[in-house]
C-alpha cells in the first residue's frame, strides 16, 4: 500500500490498494485504519463494483464497528445499511446539503465514521470538502481555550435538513430523536486528541450562563451566540481542509470524530449517486 498526503491539514489518497481485499486480511485492514487515524480522511480511486461489490463495501465498514440506519435516506435494496444519497435532475435545490457538519450529532451516539463510494457524478463539480477539527482547537487562541472548557451545546436537526420536512414528520422526527448535548470540546477515544466538536447542528450552549460570563440575561443571549458562531465557523478555514474532486468508483473513508465535511452542491440539474455505510459511534465525552 502506498501512501500520498493531500495537504498538510488533513487527507491522504490510498494507492495499489483494493478495500475488497481488506475485508478478509487484517494486515492490510489496520494498516488502512492506522493511516485513518492519522490523516482522518482516507482516499481511493477505482474502486469499481468488480474490485468492491456492495456487500463488500457494508463488511469493510462494519470491520470498524456496527452499521447505522438513516432515518431520511433509503438503503440499498441488495444492501440494508448501505445508505443510498441520489441526486437528479428533478432533486430539490433547496435540500441542505451544503453545511459544514459532522454525521449525527443530532443523535446521542453520533457516527464514528462513514465508508462513501461515488457511483455516478457531474462531469464537473459535486466536490466535497473536509476540515480537520483537531487542528482546529490546536489553533484557537488560549483564552478562547479556557472560555470553552467545560461548555456543552444542544445539537438538534431542527437547525438544517429538517427545515424542509413537512410540520408533522419534523414533530415525528422531533419526538423519535429529541436534542443531543456534547461538549463543545470532545476527547478522540483512541487518539486522545482534544477535537472542536460543533457544527451546524449545534444551535446554542447550555451551560454558558454562569456568573463567570453573563451580568443580566440578554449577555447569555448575544455572548453565548457570538462565541459558538465563531467555534462553528473554524471550520471555514481553508489552512484546515482538503477538498476531493469525485469520479465514478472513488471512495472516501472518513473519522466523523475528528472531522467536519460540506458537499459543494455548485453542480447543475444533472445525477450525483453516492452510496455510504455509516458506523454507529459512542457518546462523545
Amino acid at each position: 500500500m502506498k501512501l500520498e498526503p493531500l495537504t498538510c491539514a488533513l487527507g491522504a489518497e490510498l494507492l495499489e490498494v483494493n478495500l475488497g481485499d481488506a475485508v478478509e486480511d487484517d494486515g492490510l485492514f489496520q494498516e488502512i485504519y492506522a493511516a485513518l487515524l492519522k490523516h482522518k480522511v482516507l482516499f481511493l480511486r477505482d474502486q469499481g463494483l468488480d474490485k468492491l461489490s456492495r456487500r463488500q463495501h457494508m463488511a469493510f465498514a462494519q470491520r470498524l464497528g456496527q452499521l447505522e440506519t438513516h432515518p431520511m435516506a433509503p438503503s440499498h435494496p441488495d444492501a440494508p445499511g448501505l445508505v443510498q444519497i441520489y441526486k437528479d435532475p428533478d432533486s430539490p435545490r433547496d435540500a441542505y446539503e451544503n453545511a459544514w457538519h459532522v454525521d449525527g450529532t443530532w443523535r446521542a451516539t453520533p457516527a464514528l465514521g462513514c465508508v462513501l463510494r461515488c457511483i455516478e457524478t457531474p462531469a464537473v463539480g459535486g466536490d466535497t470538502m473536509w476540515a480537520n477539527m483537531v487542528l482546529a482547537y490546536d489553533k484557537l487562541p488560549g483564552h478562547v481555550k479556557q472560555e470553552i472548557e467545560g461548555l456543552v451545546a444542544s445539537h438538534s436537526f431542527n437547525a438544517s435538513f429538517a427545515a424542509a420536512m413537512p410540520r408533522e414528520k419534523r414533530l415525528a422526527m422531533k419526538a423519535e430523536y429529541p436534542d443531543a448535548e456534547h461538549p463543545v470540546v470532545r476527547t478522540h477515544p483512541e487518539t486522545g486528541e482534544k477535537i472542536l466538536f460543533v457544527n451546524a447542528f449545534a444551535t446554542h450552549l447550555v451551560n454558558f450562563h454562569t456568573k463567570q460570563h453573563v451580568r443580566y440575561g440578554q449577555d447569555y443571549n448575544q455572548q453565548g451566540s457570538e462565541l459558538l458562531q465563531y467555534l462553528i465557523s473554524q471550520a471555514y478555514n481553508p489552512e484546515y481542509q482538503v477538498r476531493w474532486r469525485w469520479k465514478p468508483y472513488s471512495v472516501a473513508i472518513w473519522d466523523n470524530r475528528s472531522t467536519q465535511h460540506y458537499a459543494v452542491m455548485d453542480y447543475p440539474p444533472c445525477h450525483r449517486k453516492m452510496e455510504r455505510a455509516a458506523i454507529i459511534g459512542d457518546k462523545p465525552y
